[in-house]
């Protein structure tokens, strides 16, 4: 069975969504909005809901910032749902391992078993800035701390065996000899323990990782139980999950224990040109002027003058760029596999940026899914629906049932446990 997350993001993954006249922008702060999408989220039997987080606020007018604080957001919906995983971003640079064990564990009880972790080190300079730094310490530093908070949360969450608690109201709440510290003293952290939270349903968290660098890859190897990626096509998207799953075995662990989900993009219509036209109509919402400026700062040339209804000019091989190559190389692949208009570029990349898009009917969605899973890509997906709450509505309804009726996604629930959904 293929895996399933929703990526919940504001009104969705296109930059533009917010302007969208069926979008709940007006609901950002209303914690039943979130709700409303985790049910829907459940009843098509996903896997789990993500949050991803954020530690500044990017582009005010763009309503492209953070909202809900993603913990205390999920303890509300998991009050909301029954099955569905509730997973989260908790950055290493900015934590510490004891708080965020600590929130994870609280979700993991509130929730009967269902909280994930996805662990990141942050990237930004203006977050930095929020949490008492001058600026974001260097890539190798990042990582050695996140390698060491992982290592010490994993320690704390086992300070409490699983028996532990006696509750004998004569004299014994838990059992001292099965409470135990870690005494860890590492170069980035010092903690004694045990947790103040005793053993949660699950044991630990599930861990996630978005592994995109060779360090990251290399964390996502170590710990991960399930891993978030970024990949255009199938082509790109095997190149990735060979070089992870090699990895993952080179660190002593069953590379099939860990599931591999690149972040999908749908359009969904009863035909191919309706679906064509949700991505048409949402791309029309973007603000031209301030689009070409951010893609001349991708390919680092002005694109001020391109005609949106043109075909993307020849653009130079990456072998000639001296630009950043991640988000170049994703433009190059755009442009090779679909052939865009300037304009059509534009939207391809407010919605989504380098992730995977399928745009339409729910059989043709259908087909490119188990394509990507047959051809080693994917596990599964981390779907990013455009706009919400229609693009998850679509996926739901339409998708689903397919994916379904051809044996490729579960029909029910057998688990009560986000690790359950992924064993």
């Amino acid at each position: 069975m293929m895996h399933l997350n929703a990526f919940l993001y504001n009104c969705g993954h296109h930059s533009a969504a917010w302007r969208h006249p069926r979008s709940r922008v007006e609901d950002l702060g209303d914690i039943g909005y979130y709700e409303k999408l985790a049910r829907t989220a459940e009843r098509g039997k996903l896997d789990a809901v993500f949050f991803a987080d954020g530690h500044s606020v990017r582009d005010p007018a763009g309503a492209g910032t953070w909202f809900l604080e993603p913990i205390t957001a999920l303890t509300a919906m998991a009050r909301a749902t029954t099955h569905i995983g509730l997973v989260t971003t908790v950055s290493t640079t900015f934590y510490t391992p004891f708080h965020a064990a600590r929130l994870l564990a609280s979700l993991d009880h509130i929730s009967g078993g269902r909280a994930g972790w996805n662990v990141v080190t942050s990237m930004f300079d203006a977050e930095a800035r929020n949490h008492g730094f001058g600026e974001i310490p260097p890539r190798g530093e990042r990582y050695a701390r996140a390698e060491e908070f992982v290592d010490v949360a994993l320690a704390l969450w086992d300070t409490w065996d699983a028996d532990a608690l006696v509750l004998d109201r004569g004299g014994m709440y838990a059992d001292p000899d099965k409470v135990n510290r870690i005494d860890h003293s590492g170069k980035h952290f010092r903690v004694d323990g045990p947790l103040t939270v005793p053993r949660s349903p699950q044991g630990r968290p599930v861990l996630f990782q978005a592994g995109a660098s060779g360090q990251g890859r290399d964390l996502a190897a170590r710990y991960a139980e399930a891993i978030y990626a970024v990949a255009y096509d199938i082509e790109s998207g095997a190149a990735y999950y060979a070089d992870v799953k090699a990895r993952i075995r080179s660190a002593g662990r069953e590379p099939s224990s860990v599931g591999v989900m690149p972040g999908l993009v749908t359009y969904v219509g009863s035909t191919t040109a309706e679906a064509r036209a949700k991505k048409d109509e949402l791309d029309a919402l973007l603000p031209v002027e301030q689009s070409l400026k951010q893609l001349s700062t991708f390919i680092e040339q002005d694109c001020s003058a391109w005609e949106l209804d043109a075909p993307v000019p020849s653009l130079p091989p990456i072998e000639e760029f001296t630009g950043p190559h991640g988000r170049y190389e994703t433009i190059l692949r755009i442009i090779a596999k679909d052939s865009p208009t300037v304009g059509e570029l534009l939207g391809t990349l407010a919605a989504g940026g380098g992730h995977a898009t399928m745009i339409g009917t729910p059989e043709s969605i259908a087909d490119e899914i188990e394509a990507w899973i047959d051809g080693g890509a994917a596990d599964g997906f981390n779907l990013m629906p455009p706009l919400y709450p229609d693009g998850l509505d679509d996926f739901v309804d339409h998708v689903v049932p397919v994916l379904q009726s051809r044996g490729l996604f579960r029909r029910d629930y057998t688990s009560d446990t986000l690790r359950g959904h992924l064993a």
